[in-house]
């Protein structure tokens, strides 16, 4: 047998992958790109149909050497990066350093990191697939070129430091359009009105509202309506005028696709779409269970909601062991694939369904442990029989007015009974509030008698909310703006240059958002246009699929773009950001320092710059007393991001917390209180003192979590035994061999 190099992206993926194979095999990272455009030039050579100039990135040297020394030493190279355009692009780069063969088979590609699989793909290598390459350096070279052209007009009209990229700008667009929106609102006044109602008495007690009056629906636009109807329906004859009984199904959702694995833990698990990419990565790329190590999920990065048939035929198995029969449908669910996707992989699913959460809980890490339940949650719910509910909905007259009475009780729980009634679907279940109300079946014609008729309730209509991480992820997939893959890092980008910030779990638009979004408005209205930009994602994708030619694309695009670049940079006046005075005077020169922003966050400079460069951090005080020194408590925030509290005083006071601390006091021991928010989102107050009642109680450990670790532990410990005793032997051996005379 000969020698293999198998090169892959990742460290962590090379580890799982070399335990998979012989001892012929070398497992090496390359780390993502080797070549790229420069960073110091525009690297795009516009004059010669946009020919890009890819030099080595800098650092990487040592890495390229490494992996044409080992190239040269093996019968055969295999390039295994991600089975995507960027991976693609990658092993194409990776074959022009290694001098291999474009037309080579040696291009292998896996949707799951299991060993079957890995195994599988060394046996059908293909060659590289340079449609898919010619569109990824398509949207490189077009994202080089209106950043390298875009970006230095904001710094030469707005604001040095600035950025704009053709889906980043789009994705500001949409979050100042929705606040300004909801700036514009103007609430309209409405009342509506309830009645409830039995068959007779002492009978159960239903809700019914009242929808129409006179046969159109019911508009109460002030208090005098509300009261004219509510006078009408104290003395008026509640009849059954229509009754329906009849089952609902719920059906299952599809499994997960990139996007909508953003969406459900960012509202599930309060994740941000950076955090459960990076967390979903993790999983995929594979984690230790002991002896061995595996990918738990399948490929993150997936439009697609198709599933493999021996992974539905797996699930299938799993839930009829589990529930019974029952609880799979007689034909497996198939989930249509929307008409923008790319349908290149699987959904996003557990690489076997048997590794349920609980039999990996001891060896993942809380978040990962989290997400990797919400996944296989989902996908096993989707394989299982509806839900059904028997619903029943009354019709009811009285006089010229019409209520509506709607109950549902659940009948089948079906998938539901996974998570033994929770949802784990991006939104809640449609009609949720008629499972609280227990409508009996009425026959038509049977006079009802009225309990109470509720006080008209007076109500504002609300303007539409503000967009969350998930939201937004939402609405650039239904818009067709960028792809699943890249939403988290357009997101994190324009939290990063200001243009939005975070408040709470909400997407505000910053002034510097506003300004940037009109300048580009103004000057660049083709550019951030909505339906143009998702035109462009189709541009892109046909290139992939052979139905377009990159440069034809390329110059549709530049030619009218460098010209507006052109006019705006010539007519567009400079942009004058009054600065935000603060209330702290520098120490230095004396003058009321300004807030300045960077790469950072913000921070306090002295307005006299150059003459003075006095700086100070921004000191973000919750209006908390230090209970060490008296000093102020200020929120700060870790390396990672993860919010914390400290005394102002530090390192003088080594006072913090994790958890937020209140103006309360204890009412057993006097001492601070402070806030803590759960996996579930929920709130207490427990007391700082540890040996007070109100303390913050231990962390429960689960049984089977800890039986889990232990097994670990002892598994370890064993196999430090059994390669201590290996070397112990091996030694003497080698000394009983060398004592031995010639």
């Amino acid at each position: 047998m000969g020698s293999y190099l198998i090169i892959v992206e990742s460290p962590t993926k090379s580890k799982t992958i070399e335990k998979f194979l012989g001892k012929n095999y070398t497992v090496k990272a390359s780390m993502g790109h080797l070549r790229d455009l420069p960073k110091s030039t525009m690297g795009v050579d516009i004059e010669n149909d946009f020919e890009p100039k890819y030099v080595n990135i800098r650092g990487k040297a040592d890495m390229i050497k490494e992996l044409k020394k080992l190239a040269k030493e093996s019968d055969k190279v295999y390039l295994a990066t991600d089975p995507d355009r960027e991976g693609e692009a990658i092993s194409w780069h990776l074959a022009y350093l290694l001098g291999l063969d474009e037309s080579d088979l040696c291009r292998i590609e896996f949707n799951e990191i299991t060993k079957s699989k890995v195994t599988d793909a060394v046996k059908h290598p293909r060659k590289i697939d340079l449609e898919m390459v010619e569109a990824q350096q398509a949207r490189r070279i077009l994202d080089r070129v209106v950043g390298y052209e875009l970006s230095p007009l904001l710094w030469r009209k707005i604001r040095k430091g600035l950025s704009a990229g053709r889906v980043q700008s789009v994705a500001v667009k949409i979050v100042a359009d929705r606040d300004r929106e909801i700036a514009d609102f103007v609430p309209e006044e409405y009342w509506t009105l309830k009645a409830k109602l039995r068959e007779e008495a002492k009978a159960p007690i239903f809700t019914a509202d009242v929808t129409k009056y006179k046969g159109k629906k019911l508009a109460l636009h002030n208090a005098a309506e509300a009261k004219k109807a509510y006078d009408d329906l104290v003395d008026a004859t509640y009849t059954v005028t229509k009754s329906e009984r009849k089952d609902k199904k719920q059906h299952a959702y599809p499994p997960f696709t990139t996007s909508t694995l953003q969406q459900a833990a960012n509202r599930r698990l309060g994740f941000s779409a950076k955090k459960t990419m990076s967390v979903a990565q993790q999983l995929y790329e594979g984690v230790s269970l002991g002896r061995s190590t595996t990918g738990l999920i399948t490929y993150m990065r997936t439009d697609s909601v198709r599933l493999a048939s021996e992974a539905v035929a797996s699930i299938r198995d799993f839930v009829a062991d589990k529930f019974g029969n029952e609880y799979i449908p007689a034909k497996p669910n198939f989930y249509s694939t929307s008409k923008s996707a790319q349908d290149a992989h699987e959904a996003i699913r557990p690489t076997d369904v048997n590794r349920t959460p609980e039999s990996v809980a001891a060896y993942l890490r809380p978040d990962q442990l989290k997400l990797y339940t919400l996944i296989w949650n989902r996908t096993v719910q989707c394989q299982m029989s509806d839900a059904i509910y028997d619903s029943t909905v009354l019709t009811i007259g009285a006089n010229d007015y019409e209520l509506r009475a709607a109950g549902q009780v659940l009948k089948f729980p079906g998938y539901l009974a996974l998570t033994k009634g929770a949802t784990t679907a991006e939104d809640d279940l449609e009609g949720e509030d008629d499972l609280k109300n227990k409508v009996p079946f009425v026959e038509v014609g049977k006079e009802l008698i009225l309990h109470k008729l509720q006080e008209a309730e007076q109500h504002f209509t609300e303007p539409p909310a503000h967009y969350t991480e998930a939201t937004l992820v939402k609405e650039l997939e239904a818009k067709g703006i960028g792809r699943p893959s890249t939403f988290a890092t357009t997101i994190q980008t324009i939290m990063d240059r200001g243009y939005v910030e975070k408040e709470q779990k909400k997407l505000l638009i910053t002034d510097l958002g506003i300004i940037t979004n009109d300048f580009l408005t103004d000057n660049f209205p083709r550019l951030i246009d909505i339906p143009f930009s998702a035109q462009m994602e189709g541009m892109l994708d046909e290139i992939a699929e052979n139905k377009a030619e990159r440069v034809a694309v390329l110059k549709a695009f530049y030619n009218p773009f460098h010209e507006a670049v052109t006019t705006a940079l010539e007519k567009y006046p400079k942009v004058d950001i009054p600065l935000e005075v603060s209330d702290v005077a520098c120490e230095k020169c004396g003058a009321m320092m300004v807030y300045r922003e960077s790469k950072f966050g913000r921070f306090l400079a002295c307005p006299n710059f150059p003459k003075c460069r006095n700086t100070k951090t921004v000191l973000n005080k919750i209006g908390v007393v230090c209970p060490k020194c008296g000093g102020d408590l200020i929120e700060r925030k870790t390396r990672t991001g993860k919010t914390f509290y400290a005394c102002d005083h530090y390192p003088e006071c080594d006072f913090n917390s994790w958890d937020k601390p209140l103006n309360q006091q204890c009412e057993l021991c006097q001492s601070m209180l402070v806030e803590h928010i759960d996996l579930r989102r929920r709130k207490h107050k427990y007391c700082t003192n540890a040996e007070c009642k109100n303390a913050r109680p231990a962390p429960r450990v689960k049984a089977d979590a800890k039986e889990g670790a232990e097994k670990k532990a002892t598994a370890k410990k064993t196999t430090t035994r059994k390669t201590a005793a290996k070397k112990t032997t091996t030694k003497k051996t080698t000394t009983k061999k060398t004592s031995t005379p010639t």
